[in-house]
């Protein structure tokens, strides 16, 4: 079986509304192509200008401007539609960074909450505590879909290869971020292809790609990734869509071949 997927990369705002219409915008244009899967990045709704901003436009679970939207691009577009992160309220005060998945009815199928918390203080001065606005998830998540399992992650959780194992056998793997510029020209690219190759997993990674108001830069390259490391598609810099044919027979014969998930011990 072979099926059109995209990875939307933004440089979003910290007006909501604009957010929502830029991605609406960018789904249009996957969708018009061909895509049936469809990956939004971690913050795609609110690149606020301060940690606390994204707790202004947190959502009840089930219940939210923001979560509606997800469900009417799914319909509309005839998408199973992976939403990126949105905050979802948090017992505490504080909020998950929760992922959603919407199938092409609307319905919500799948939520993760973020597990790894981005608590860095980097070269240069630049520091992140995700964990002043972000209560940790706990359990890992993956998803029917037409084309097999997809396991579910955040950003940071790239760093984690344990929890990519606990997917282990999944036909699909997604990494929504908003990797920073700093990071992610160190690592993005490598630790993405090492999670598909020892996965022998398709790999879809939607990243934040641009200056954000807020003075932060995040560094793009969203890409897809195959079973066998290969880079599918990737998108540099700034706002767009990244598309791919992925193939479940050739992921079967990457496993056949090498069947290194049956010898793991």
């Amino acid at each position: 079986m072979k099926t059109q997927v995209a990875v939307v990369q933004m440089v979003s705002s910290d007006v909501l509304a604009e957010n929502l219409a830029r991605a609406g915008s960018l789904l249009g244009q996957a969708a018009a192509e061909g895509a049936r899967l469809a990956l939004l990045p971690e913050n795609f709704a609110l690149m606020g200008r301060d940690e606390k901003a994204k707790l202004t436009i947190m959502e009840a679970e089930g219940d939210g401007p923001i979560q509606s939207w997800l469900a009417a691009q799914a319909r509309r577009h005839g998408l199973w539609l992976v939403g990126g992160s949105i905050p979802l309220a948090a017992p505490d005060g504080r909020c998950y960074a929760a992922c959603l998945v919407f199938d092409p009815e609307g319905q919500c199928q799948a939520r993760y909450d973020k597990v790894h918390l981005f608590d860095v203080d980097l070269a240069g001065g630049e520091s992140y505590r995700e964990s002043r606005t972000i209560a940790p998830g706990g359990i890992p998540v993956s998803v029917a879909t037409p084309w097999g399992r997809l396991g579910l992650s955040i950003c940071y959780d790239l760093r984690f290869p344990e929890l990519y194992r606990r997917y282990a056998g999944a036909e699909l793997l997604v990494v929504p971020s908003a990797f920073t510029q700093q990071t992610g020209e160190a690592h993005w690219e490598c630790l993405l292809r090492a999670r598909a190759i020892e996965n022998q997993a398709y790999v879809l990674a939607a990243d934040q790609g641009g200056r954000h108001q807020n003075g932060r830069r995040t560094f793009g390259h969203s890409m897809v990734i195959d079973p066998w490391g290969q880079v599918l598609a990737r998108l540099d810099q700034g706002e767009g869509v990244a598309l791919a044919q992925i193939d479940m027979a050739f992921l079967q014969r990457c496993r056949g071949s090498l069947p290194a998930l049956q010898h793991r011990r």
